[in-house]
């Protein structure tokens, strides 16, 4: 007789997310003795263990089980084929551990399950069945949506990377059904990763509509002939089929065949002399030594590891406690701080301020920390909330350190050059402790440094970061701030509360950086990042903080001017189409164009609407001049919202002028991007953008000048895709342009027009980005055959274009990134994708490498610019892309140009030798419109 029952607690670990999350988590770590790959043994164990040992409370299990996938063939896939079929195959890497997970789960003692021709997810079915049925209680280990249609009578889910429990109220929330229902929300909704087709065009809200609208998915496809939206009335009749063997795919299997009992699961406790074998076996010399002081028994000896061993950091097994975070309010509180940085050489760093806008945001508290769970927070200008007047009140809360005296102490460690200054997102750290007469030297970033390890496969915020790689989530800010008129700012934020959330910024910064450090080499982008990375942080601080001058009365005559042509432009478009409409309305645009007009292409998005969105205006605009016409009135529209109405609010009313932020993890190919405001996308294709850079001009006495380089882009491509005809245009200093038109339209080159020299140029940098004859077409404006035949014939005239693609694909394909010439990684996630993400990931990966190392040019000018132009009366403004923008003094402008040249044209030397040689054109004036 079964002794399960009630009282009994089952929990249930979804193994394969154990392995993929620890995989991830940490670099690849390889065992010293042979080499073999243990990166995510290493973290699966470590995950094992915390769960193991962790405070379940009143939700300790009795029973516990790993649950595994066997193999990838399951009996679905003899329903249908092509079951999962879209999924990427495992790292070759990650081939060789998974055994070693298993064995992992038995040297723990705890029970280790897997069935050939199941899903690991039916095994936990199963089993959450029969211990429901025997009145116990389960908790399955796993934020795997498949597995909610199990929650509830007792069953609960638990994301443990999160520390989140899902019951029946958490499935709701995320289907918008309660868990009986959720299967039949999946089979309507379908599954891209597993390849679950659904019902096409139906997604997860709308499957929850008519799920609770019809009461089940049977009932619905029965009724199917009710639904009042024709599309989505076909698409249930139509695809029935189709819909029910989704159901059967998604629905899991609780009968699945066990050849063992609950009781089989029982917890117990782990056999000390085989867990240690197979610790010491792996090499884990810290998990072997913690986990044999708790078992009391003596570690074994295991050979000399690296300084980094296979699982370190030990930052990962420190839990975070907030409890423990000091808050400190006296010199002589500080003054232990600063001591222990002086004895460690390094401190993590971390501001709090009372806004995201570094020139103007005021400091309010700073947080520090010297060791993993070591940090503290220093309050200075917290107010005091405690008031009855309407505006709340000004005053200084008790227990702080007066901002001046912190400042005090401070700024000699926080200058110090022996003192590694840590930080995520230092330049914002360093721009407000600029403001406060602090220059912060040396810095670490740990932001960059993961922008350098994993551009194009995550984000690079500290949340982000910290939930992937530490397992942590961080106390989020915005119940401390509040959100819309009720918002706060953070000195009114209380002490307590504030010391919590930021010493616990500065804690998860300190993790990573041990965690991120030693992994740079091991992942060879140390160049990178001490190259193209670090360095620029502060030559973009101080850009950024002297900013450039915007006349502000050129841009309110501008927006009267636009007000004007856009009026014009409404007037033609009225006449075009035979009567009055709001332009501005995307639904009575459509209206006009396909049911009016009658123009094809028409089609009607989820509210029933007609899309009129760009590329269908593009694509209209070869045969018709109506949209057209829409097409430029919407330019005006966003030239006037975008740039001369709205950068007239961001001039600083300290300083007169704009402060743009570079964002240096702005795009996974290393090209900055500007924002509060956007100074890269104003647009200079049309003569009203150019005009917009009229406003952008020099103090009494300077003038702007520009330096470009000239077709960058086309040059590395030269050079990477080794074409000797363009090489040697170049080499001659020929107009590339009409080179290439001259090359495929077989026009010579005193013969050439305007119009065919502008077809090539949309052609040569069309092909860098991989644009298909369909954007080609749009681009030109003319039909996309004969836009597909210029595409074909440049590729005909230079074989080598063709080869770079596809030997730049094969590449990705194989190594999951993509490389510039100065070492810099762009991930490629999506490159073996199937379906319309396919296309796009292959574009990506082509143009990257070649925009990647333009980026990483312009990086290497801009962080030796300062040195260079030391002690001329120049300062570098803005970068542009290819292009930068200084203000120079009048009398110092053929110097500047002639230094500033010299630096952009060789700042690939010595570390990468071009075929072609770099040029840089240069101009000046009273404004940027000049200048360029």
């Amino acid at each position: 007789m079964s002794k399960f029952g009630k009282g009994c607690h089952l929990h249930l670990i979804d193994g394969s997310a154990f392995i993929f999350r620890a995989y991830h988590a940490l670099p690849p770590l390889t065992r010293k003795s042979d080499g073999m790959p243990i990166g995510a043994v290493s973290g699966f164990c470590n995950m094992l263990q915390r769960y193991v040992d962790g405070d379940h409370g009143p939700d300790a299990p009795t029973h516990l089980a790993v649950i595994f996938d066997k193999g990838s063939h399951t009996f679905r896939n003899d329903m249908y084929d092509l079951y999962k079929a879209n999924r990427e195959a495992m790292p070759e890497d990650l081939r060789p551990q998974i055994p070693l997970t298993r064995q992992a789960t038995e040297a723990f003692n705890i029970a280790c399950k897997e069935l050939e021709g199941y899903e690991a997810d039916d095994i936990i079915a199963t089993l959450a069945c029969q211990a429901r049925q025997a009145g116990g209680r389960v908790t399955i280990v796993s934020s795997d949506k498949d597995l909610m249609q199990l929650v509830g009578d007792g069953v609960e889910m638990l994301d443990a990377m999160k520390n989140k429990r899902i019951d029946r109220e958490g499935v709701f929330e995320k289907f918008g059904v309660y868990p009986e229902r959720v299967v039949d929300v999946q089979a309507l909704a379908g599954d891209s990763v597993d390849n679950v087709p659904g019902a096409p065009g139906i997604g997860i809200k709308t499957a929850a509509l008519l799920i609770n609208e019809f009461g089940d998915l049977e009932t619905l496809l029965d009724r199917a002939e009710e639904i009042k939206q024709p599309k989505r009335r076909e698409t249930l009749i139509e695809k029935r089929d189709q819909i029910e063997l989704s159901k059967r795919l998604v629905q899991l299997d609780c009968e699945t065949p066990l050849d063992f009992t609950l009781d089989d699961l029982e917890l117990r406790d782990p056999d000390p002399d085989k867990l240690m074998e197979f610790l010491a076996e792996m090499e884990f010399r810290t998990l072997t030594k913690r986990i044999a002081d708790k078992l009391g028994v003596e570690p074994p000896v295991i050979a000399d590891t690296p300084a980094q061993a296979a699982d370190e950091p030990q930052a990962e097994d420190i839990p975070f406690d907030a409890s423990k975070y000091e808050c400190v309010r006296d010199a002589a509180a500080l003054r232990k701080w600063i001591d222990q940085a002086y004895e460690r050489g390094w401190l993590a760093v971390d501001t709090e301020t009372t806004g995201l806008n570094e020139m103007i945001a005021d400091l309010v508290g700073i947080s520090l920390c010297i060791e993993p769970g070591e940090a503290c927070y220093i309050p200075l200008t917290h107010r005091d909330g405690a008031s009855d007047d309407l505006f709340g009140s000004d005053a200084l809360a008790e227990g702080q350190m007066p901002l001046d005296e912190a400042l005090e102490m401070l700024k000699p460690v926080l200058e110090d050059p022996s003192i590694l200054k840590v930080g995520q997102n230092m330049k914002y750290d360093a721009k407000i402790f600029a403001r406060y007469g602090v220059d912060v030297a040396p810095i670490d970033d740990t932001m960059l440094m993961s922008y350098a390890m994993h551009a194009g496969e995550h984000g690079h915020g500290m949340d982000t970061l910290s939930e992937r790689y530490l397992g942590h989530t961080p106390i989020p800010i915005k119940p401390l701030l509040g959100s819309g008129k009720s918002a706060i700012t953070f000195d009114k934020v209380p002490i307590d509360e504030a010391t919590a959330y930021a010493a616990e910024d500065a804690d998860i910064t300190l993790r990573l950086w041990k965690l991120f450090k030693p992994q740079l080499h091991r992942v060879q982008v140390t160049t990178v990042y001490e190259t193209l990375e670090r360095p620029l942080v502060p030559v973009l601080a101080e850009m950024e903080m002297h900013g450039i001058k915007v006349d502000r009365d050129v841009l309110s005559r501008m927006s009267n001017a636009f007000a004007q042509k856009m009026a014009g432009l409404e007037a033609e478009i009225h006449e075009l189409a035979g009567e009055t409409f709001n332009v501005g309305s995307p639904a009575q645009l459509g209206e006009i164009l396909f049911d009016k007009m009658g123009l094809e292409g028409g089609k009607k998005g989820k509210t029933g609407k007609y899309s009129t969105g760009a590329d269908v205006l593009e694509d209209l605009a070869t045969e018709h001049e109506l949209p057209r016409r829409v097409l430029d009135w919407r330019q005006l529209s966003k030239l006037k919202s975008t740039y001369t109405d709205a950068l007239q609010t961001h001039i600083n009313p300290d300083t007169g002028r704009v402060h743009t932020s570079y964002a240096i993890t702005g795009a996974n190919t290393g090209r900055l991007a500007s924002t509060d405001p956007n100074l890269q996308n104003i647009p200079v294709r049309t003569e009203e953008g150019r005009r917009i850079r009229e406003a952008f001009i020099a103090e009494p006495g300077n003038v702007l000048v520009s330096l470009d380089y000239s077709q960058i882009e086309l040059r590395i491509l030269a050079h990477i895709a080794d074409i000797p005809a363009l090489k040697q245009a170049f080499a001659d200093g020929l107009d590339i342009h009409a080179m290439t038109a001259s090359e495929m339209f077989d026009v010579p080159l005193d013969e050439m027009t305007p119009e065919i020299r502008r077809k090539a140029k949309a052609i040569n940098f069309g092909v860098i980005y991989g644009i298909s004859g369909f954007g080609l077409a749009r681009n030109l404006r003319i039909p996309r055959a004969e836009a597909q035949g210029f595409i074909d014939r440049y590729f005909e005239r230079f074989p080598g274009i063709r080869r770079y693609m596809d030997d730049t694909i094969a590449f990705a394909k194989e190594h999951g990134y993509v490389q510039t010439l100065f070492g810099r990684k762009i991930h490629t996630t999506e490159i073996n994708a199937k379906g319309p993400h396919a296309g796009f990931a292959r574009r990506a990966a082509i143009n990257a490498p070649i925009q990647g190392t333009a980026a990483d040019v312009i990086r290497r000018a801009m962080v030796r610019m300062p040195e260079a132009i030391d002690g001329l009366p120049a300062k570098m403004l803005l970068q542009v892309h290819d292009e930068l923008l200084f203000e120079v003094a009048e009398d110092a402008v053929d110097q500047t140009i002639e230094i500033a040249r010299d630096v952009m044209e060789n700042a690939p030397d010595p570390a990468v030798k071009l075929d072609v040689k770099l040029t840089v054109d240069a101009g000046k004036g009273a404004n940027w419109a000049e200048a360029h």
